[in-house]
C-alpha cells in the first residue's frame, strides 16, 4: 500500500473524519444518514456509507495528534476488508503538515498485518491512499510539507513495522544466530559497521552473567554491536536492548500461561537494530552504538541455578536467586561492554522487556522511565508523548536498593520481595553503570507495550514495535 499526496482525486472511497463529534462539519455528506446508522463521531467508532464512498470516522480531540494516528488506523482497518483500489482523505491541518504526518502514521502502523505463517494469507485489495488538498479549514496546503512528512512516516513507520515483524517471528526462527543475522542486513543496507561475537568472546571478555544465561540453550548466544557514525555527529548515543529471543525461566519455570508471548523477550533488542536503521535512513547526526545481548533462557544440565555466583564484567559478583530475573543478567555485561567500547558517550540508554512488575504499575500500554538524571527523564518523556507512545516514570529510592543486598556476594539479581520489582531491576543494572556515568543512563522498561494480545490504538495484536517511533523523537531532540 502507497500512501501520495495528490491535490484533486476522485477516488472509491473518501474518508472523512469527523472531530469532537462535530456532525455539522464541513465534509459531512449527510448528517441525517449518518446518525441513521447510529455514528456520533466518537472515539475509534466508524460508518461506511458505501451508496456515497464514503467513511466517516471519529477523532476524540483535533488539537491531539495521536486521535489522528488512532483514526487513521481505524480508517485502515475497514479500507484494507473492502474491495477497492484507492481511498482519499482530505486535510485537517492549520498551518505546517502534522496532522498529515499523524495520519501517514497511523495508516502505516494501522494496516501492519503479520502472515509469514499463515498457509493463505489475506489478498489486500487496496492499493494507494492518497491524502489531498482539500482542507477542512480553508487553508492552502503546503505540498512540499505534506510530500516529507508523508516521507518520513513512511521511514520511521516502516521500521516500527521492521521491528514488528522480528518479535513476531515464530522462537524456533528467530533465534540468536538469526537476529544477528537481521542486524547484519541492515548494517550492509544502510551502510553502518556490525560486530557479532560468539560464546568464545564472552568467556575471554569476562562477560559471566551473559554467558551463564545462555549455557542451557541449543542455540549459542550472540553479542550484536551495530555503529552509526555520521560526520560531525552532535551527540553520542549507546542504545542496549535485551534479545532474549526465548525466555522460558530457566530452572525457575514459569507457569505454561506466562510462556507462550516469550518470544517477544527481544522486543529490546529489535527496538535497538530498528532504531540505528531508521537514524542512518534519515542521516541523523547522531552517532549511535547499539548493542544488543541476544540469547535463550532455557532449561537442562548445563542450566544455571539459583544458589549461583556469578562474575560480571565489571568484576562485581552476583548471587542468582532467580533465574527468571535472566534479561538484567545480560543487560549487565551488555552495558559494561557498551562503556568500555565506545568513548566519549553522552547518553546510555537501555531498552528491555525486563520486568511484569512495571505492567503491574502502568498497564500494558505504558513504558517505564528510570535513571537518576531528571532532565533526561524529562526529555525521554517529552519525546515519548510527541511519538504518542506512552511512557511513566517510576522513582527511585534508597530503600529498595537495599532489597538487592546479598549475604554471599556483591548483590543479590533479585529483590527480597516482591513488591517495586520494576525499580529494584533498574537500581541492579545501576551496579553496572561507571560513576561517571550514572546521569548520563537512562532505563527504559517496555515489557508492558511491546507485546499485547488484542489490537489497540495503532497498535494490531502482538508486537508494537515500541520505542523505536519515541528514541526517534529523542534522538532527533539532541
Amino acid at each position: 500500500m502507497k500512501i501520495e499526496f495528490k491535490e484533486e482525486v476522485k477516488a472509491d472511497i473518501k474518508v472523512v473524519f469527523v472531530l469532537n463529534k462535530d456532525l455539522d462539519g464541513s465534509f459531512i455528506g449527510d448528517r441525517a444518514l449518518l446518525e441513521k446508522v447510529g455514528f456520533n463521531g466518537a472515539d475509534e467508532t466508524s460508518a461506511l456509507l458505501v451508496e456515497r464512498g464514503e467513511l466517516y470516522v471519529g477523532v476524540e480531540d483535533e488539537e491531539d495528534l495521536e486521535s489522528f494516528r488512532i483514526a487513521a488506523a481505524k480508517a485502515i482497518d475497514v479500507l484494507k476488508t473492502l474491495k477497492i483500489k484507492d481511498a482519499a482523505i482530505a486535510s485537517y491541518d492549520k498551518s505546517g503538515a502534522d496532522v498529515a504526518k499523524a495520519i501517514a502514521f497511523g495508516l502505516i502502523l494501522g494496516a501492519y498485518e503479520f502472515s509469514e505463517y499463515k498457509s493463505k494469507p489475506k489478498q489486500r485489495q487496496i492499493e494507494t491512499i492518497y491524502l489531498t488538498a482539500e482542507n477542512f479549514y480553508g487553508a492552502k496546503v503546503d505540498e512540499n510539507a505534506v510530500r516529507a512528512a508523508i516521507e518520513y512516516a513512511a521511514i520511521v513507520g516502516g521500521n516500527v513495522n521492521f521491528a514488528r515483524d522480528l518479535v513476531n517471528r515464530a522462537p524456533q526462527d528467530m533465534t540468536p544466530s538469526a537476529l544477528a543475522f537481521a542486524a547484519r542486513q541492515v548494517a550492509k543496507e544502510r551502510g553502518i559497521t556490525c560486530d557479532v561475537y560468539d560464546e568464545m568472546y564472552l568467556k575471554e571478555s569476562g562477560m559471566g552473567a551473559f554467558l551463564a544465561v545462555s549455557q542451557a540453550s541449543a542455540e549459542p548466544p550472540r553479542l550484536i554491536h551495530l555503529r552509526y557514525k555520521p560526520k560531525n555527529a552532535a551527540k553520542t548515543v549507546a542504545i542496549v536492548g535485551k534479545g532474549l529471543t526465548y525466555d522460558s525461566g530457566g530452572l525457575s519455570l514459569k507457569p505454561a500461561d506466562y510462556m507462550t508471548t516469550m518470544k517477544a523477550d527481544m522486543a529490546g533488542g529489535a527496538a535497538a537494530i530498528a532504531i540505528i536503521k531508521t537514524a542512518a535512513k534519515l542521516k541523523l547526526p547522531v552517532a549511535i552504538h547499539a548493542v544488543i545481548g541476544a540469547t535463550e533462557n532455557m532449561i537442562g544440565g548445563a542450566a544455571y541455578k539459583p544458589d549461583d555466583v556469578l562474575r560480571a564484567k565489571n568484576g562485581k559478583t552476583i548471587e542468582v536467586k532467580n533465574t527468571d530475573a535472566e534479561g538484567r543478567l545480560v543487560l549487565a555485561d551488555c552495558l559494561c561492554y557498551a562503556q568500555d567500547v565506545a568513548s566519549n558517550l553522552d547518553y546510555i540508554i537501555d531498552l528491555a522487556t525486563l520486568t511484569g512488575a512495571c505492567v503491574v504499575a502502568l498497564g500494558e500500554h505504558t513504558s517505564g522511565v528510570m535513571g537518576f538524571n531528571d532532565d533526561l527523564k524529562r526529555s525521554l518523556l517529552q519525546a515519548a508523548k510527541n511519538s504518542g507512545e506512552l511512557a511513566a516514570e517510576l522513582p527511585f529510592n534508597r530503600y529498595l536498593k537495599k532489597l538487592l543486598k546479598s549475604e554471599v556476594a556483591d548483590m543479590a539479581n533479585c529483590a527480597s520481595v516482591r513488591y517495586g520489582g520494576a525499580i529494584t531491576a533498574a537500581l541492579f543494572l545501576s551496579e553496572f553503570i561507571k560513576e561517571e556515568n550514572l546521569d548520563k543512563w537512562a532505563h527504559l522498561d517496555v515489557a508492558g507495550p511491546s507485546y499485547v494480545e488484542k489490537p489497540w490504538g495503532v497498535n494490531p495484536f502482538g508486537a508494537s514495535g515500541a520505542a523505536v517511533r519515541w528514541a526517534i523523537d529523542w534522538l532527533e531532540s539532541l
